[in-house]
């Protein structure tokens, strides 16, 4: 006999657990706030705390996400890798602003990320790639991301093709692959808090090098 689904309406967590978030706790700037708590995130042990939702939208504004990992950040902003053919890459290409979430639940927290997108060096692209596994060089030269295939096999003949193409020399990066920073007009800091009355204080730019700090009603 099948299992009766719970319903997501009846299901309810109250956030009692963690302090509050207020303004005088803050650092004095996101990055170094984020620094904070993605090192608290890290020591938690959640598993892949680099993992992050990317929102783009294409050139009409319907929007899609999924999810990808954070490989650096710093006060420019936070740096990710694709395949520039992708679907997320087509979207940035026409439309380069996204939407960043990370969501460490298990800590109650969020950090919500908006704004502009372009790519990185081609120098820091081969840098990084150079320090990937060679299974994933080969596979960012093998698929071609977010293509519709006729089945698995296309995949795996896909990589069969790269290792014969490279044998057992450098993979290069492809010229179609590299690194997308996003640029942040606004960051986000979401503390889980009883009664679904959350703290949510966003640092948001106001001018090239000038912020203010924002506290959004929960």
């Amino acid at each position: 006999m099948a299992v009766e689904p719970p319903s997501p309406a009846d299901m309810r967590r109250d956030y009692t657990e963690r302090a509050p978030l207020l303004e005088g706790s803050l650092a004095a700037n996101w990055a170094d706030q984020f620094a904070d708590w993605f090192a608290g995130a890290t020591a938690y042990g959640l598993p892949e705390p680099n993992a992050m939702i990317l929102a783009t939208a294409d050139a009409a504004g319907r929007p899609s996400a999924r999810t990808v990992l954070l490989k650096g950040y710093d006060s420019d902003g936070f740096v990710f890798f694709t395949n520039y053919t992708s679907r997320k890459g087509g979207e940035l290409a026409v439309n380069p602003y996204a939407s960043l979430v990370f969501p460490w639940f298990p800590m109650q927290r969020q950090v919500i990320v908006g704004g502009p997108v372009e790519r990185v060096s081609r120098a820091e692209t081969e840098e990084y790639f150079a320090s990937r596994p060679r299974g994933s060089q080969l596979g960012a030269w093998a698929s071609p991301q977010s293509r519709v295939l006729p089945g698995r096999d296309a995949v795996d003949a896909g990589l069969a093709e790269a290792v014969e193409r490279f044998g057992d020399g450098p993979v290069p990066a492809p010229p179609h692959w590299g690194g997308l920073r996003v640029r942040p007009e606004t960051v986000e800091f979401w503390q889980g808090r009883s009664n679904r009355l959350h703290d949510r204080l966003r640092f948001r730019r106001t001018g090239p090098d000038d912020w203010v700090v924002e506290r959004l009603a929960p």
